[in-house]
């Protein structure tokens, strides 16, 4: 057998010539041999940094696909919840405005007057504030603004617990709409800032980054701020939206679960109520 330097050698340990030799007689290099070959195979496969790179480009390069049946989330106090559902819907800000409302008001001042101004481009006459909004995806850009509790903007202090996320289905909004005569549209960004684009076609729905609105690192080293802003995609129906259509209630405990229950007491229409953690952020 040829006689050569193996990797124990090179790495400073002592070796005899041969190398499957020395696995039989020495049981302690053995293990240091098997050792060094996994760190060659970690080396090859990428450091953990590399790993968690390669994890951020694949939420960003639009590999995701179109969800087939998209579901739409609308955040509101759980103090709120029995309001909207005797009234039977939920309204736009440009409805409850001229209202006395009920429950607790969650949200940015600022920004939900400035929505109440801001035109849809795909509906001519028709504002951002004057439609329902709802994002793509629970645990929101927002949500974690109202875990943080740290923007001055913010006119709710009480964290997140007491949030709850009203989940529906999208395909059956857009039917619910077209016979209602509501229009709708969907933006591709969030839709309270000042440079948004929306759409209002079945077949533009692919053009939502879908990676983005999927992704839990939306922020951070290595991470495109676009990620943020195509996240809060949002879709928004005229005017109301129908309890009728509410399918599940996210919350993020027991004892908020039952606090929703007892708000819905002598309701017709009784979502599914589930605690769903992972909808919320860590504390």
């Amino acid at each position: 057998m040829a006689r050569g330097i193996c990797k124990l050698q090179i790495s400073g340990y002592r070796c005899c010539y041969f190398c499957r030799r020395s696995r039989r007689a020495f049981p302690q290099i053995a293990q240091i041999r098997r050792r060094l070959e996994r760190n060659d195979r970690s080396k090859q496969r990428g450091s953990s940094l590399t790993r968690y790179t390669r994890i951020l480009e694949r939420q960003t390069t639009g590999e995701m696909p179109q969800p087939p049946h998209p579901k739409i989330y609308h955040i509101v106090h759980v103090d709120r919840l029995a309001s909207i559902a005797t009234g039977g819907h939920l309204l736009s800000d440009a409805v409850m405005s001229g209202r006395q409302g009920a429950g607790t008001t969650i949200g940015m001042s600022k920004i939900k007057k400035r929505r109440l101004t801001l035109p849809l481009a795909s509906h001519p006459r028709l504002n951002v504030g004057e439609c329902v909004p709802f994002y793509w995806c629970p645990r929101s850009v927002m949500l974690y603004l109202i875990h943080c509790d740290n923007d001055p903007d913010l006119i709710y202090h009480g964290g997140q617990q007491p949030i709850v996320h009203l989940e529906a289905d999208f395909q059956k909004t857009v039917k619910w709409a077209a016979k209602n005569e509501k229009r709708w549209a969907f933006t591709l960004s969030n839709a309270g800032s000042y440079y948004f684009e929306d759409r209002c076609q079945l077949a533009q729905l692919c053009e939502i980054d879908w990676n983005a609105v999927d992704a839990i690192w939306w922020s951070g080293p290595r991470v495109s701020s676009d990620v943020k802003e195509k996240k809060q995609a949002e879709f928004l129906v005229e005017e109301c939206f129908p309890w009728g259509l509410v399918e599940r209630i996210g919350v993020y405990s027991k004892p908020i679960a039952n606090r929703v229950d007892q708000a819905l007491t002598g309701v017709a229409h009784r979502p599914l109520i589930e605690t769903k953690r992972d909808w919320y952020y860590p504390d």
